[in-house]
């Protein structure tokens, strides 16, 4: 069972024991400081608060960065460190169609790179087809008219997807089937 205290002994509750004598200049100084402490912080309060422009740009970027590396560079693909920046908006502010989008990004980014670079990684296909499905999950509880250019875009992941080959686009075609696209992308012949 996972426990509130971290490894100093600290639990939210004594965080929010504090935080009680706090009047309004001092919470705000407080999230001052946190804002001003790191890049993640700042992003997630302004997600939160629905501040600047397209709140989804920054983990946008950031899926971007870690399923698209610039391989000239030697940078890495990090499944973990993409697939981070959709909880990290899921726990700023997590509206359904934001992470709908965001996980549908997810696939159309790892979808074109792999096929792009010619990656040949079964773990990395099978976190693809994981997305995909939660993907599928996400777009099941939006409303109706939210839903068909999302499923859209998702079929042209999973006619993509059958140039990977490891049944990635077989896969997801049996996804799309599960759950009720009458339309199932075929392999490109």
């Amino acid at each position: 069972m996972k426990s509130d205290k971290p490894s100093n002994g600290a639990s939210w509750g004594d965080v929010k024991a504090k935080l009680a004598h706090f009047d309004r200049d001092g919470l705000v100084g407080l999230v001052h400081d946190l804002c001003a402490a790191s890049k993640d912080n700042q992003v997630f309060l302004h997600t939160r608060f629905e501040l600047g422009g397209d709140g989804l740009a920054p983990y946008k970027a950031t899926i971007n960065r870690w399923l698209w590396p610039d391989t000239l560079r030697n940078q890495g693909v990090s499944v973990a460190k993409a697939k981070k920046a959709i909880a990290d908006y899921k726990n700023a502010i997590g509206q359904p169609e934001g992470l709908a989008e965001l996980m549908v990004f997810y696939c159309e980014r790892a979808s074109a790179f792999s096929i792009e670079v010619g990656l040949q990684d079964e773990a990395f296909f099978a976190a693809l087809v994981r997305m995909f499905e939660q993907a599928l999950q996400a777009i099941a509880r939006l409303p109706d008219a939210q839903r068909p250019l999302l499923m859209q875009r998702l079929g042209a992941v999973c006619r993509a997807s059958y140039s990977i080959g490891y049944g990635v686009g077989e896969a997801m075609s049996e996804l799309l089937f599960e759950y009720g696209d009458d339309e199932l992308p075929q392999s490109p012949q």
